[in-house]
């Protein structure tokens, strides 16, 4: 093999981003993959929860199933996760856990919102870029840097993707009085979190970054081109393990205080959900 090749050379742009065709449907649908494994599977046809939520640590769905609050939904036809709901300050959710990364946890939506969830909240687990507080503490992310791969599959290349315009103006302002800060602000999407060098920091630091995630970029791509209702926030958990006792989150690994952020969004931005 001729050399050059073998260590990937290019004519013009990576591959990430060339030959994209944005305004084409895709050929492979999450619908035709449902239909799909429920026939192989013998899933019923039946509902999910209008109101869905990513847990990418799992921290929630493994504190709702250790105390009884949550149950397999039966027709959840995905291949690779399980869906769980359960009932909290009285609203109904649909809750997929360990979905780590853009293109895990893209997937996972576009399967939740084929499956008739209508509105999506993301809280992901994050690493501190620019200190607001001493974690743990939330930040609602308006904004995230689009360093990974899905969203260049959604969107043409830019710096950033953010959330819908009415939902952060549903959110804005709303959590002055809530028990625990919850910042709004810029995170950083990487695919690579062991790859998240010095130089990079101080970049992601010198733009006004205020946390490192794998997700909310991909989330927010996806949701602005399938106008689909769609909130993410970082649970600002740690300092990138530089120093020893970080990833601390609180009492049951932070779960039940993740839930009340939960909540209180899907309260916020739950108006347009009709069941």
């Amino acid at each position: 093999m001729n050399a050059e090749k073998s260590q990937g050379a290019h004519n013009d742009a990576a591959p990430i981003i060339s030959a994209k065709r944005y305004d084409q449907p895709s050929v492979f649908t999450p619908e035709n993959l449902l239909r799909e494994a429920r026939r192989q599977k013998s899933i019923p046809a039946g509902p999910i929860p209008a109101i869905c939520a990513l847990d990418p640590d799992g921290d929630m769905v493994r504190y709702l199933r250790a105390t009884g609050q949550a149950r397999r939904n039966p027709h959840w036809a995905c291949y690779h996760t399980d869906l769980y709901e359960f009932e909290y300050d009285s609203i109904r959710f649909g809750m997929v856990g360990c979905a780590v990364g853009a293109s895990f946890a893209v997937l996972i939506a576009e399967e939740m919102f084929a499956s008739g969830c209508q509105l999506l909240i993301s809280i992901t687990s994050a690493g501190q870029i620019t200190p607001k507080a001493e974690p743990p503490y939330f930040v609602l992310i308006e904004q995230a840097l689009r360093d990974e791969g899905t969203s260049y599959h959604y969107l043409p290349p830019s710096d950033y993707a953010g959330i819908d315009p009415d939902l952060l103006g549903a959110l804005e302002g709303a959590f002055a009085d809530f028990p625990v800060p919850i910042h709004q602000g810029t995170v950083w999407t990487t695919d690579a979190p062991f790859r998240e060098t010095e130089a990079a920091i101080r970049r992601a630091r010198k733009a006004g970054i205020l946390a490192v995630e794998m997700e909310a970029a991909a989330l927010y791509a996806f949701a602005r081109v399938r106008s689909k209702p769609v909130v993410c926030l970082a649970h600002v958990t740690n300092q990138m393990a530089v120093n020893e006792g970080d990833f601390e989150k609180g009492a049951h690994n932070g779960a039940r205080l993740s839930l009340d952020v939960l909540a209180f969004v899907a309260r916020r931005c739950g108006g347009k959900v009709t069941r």
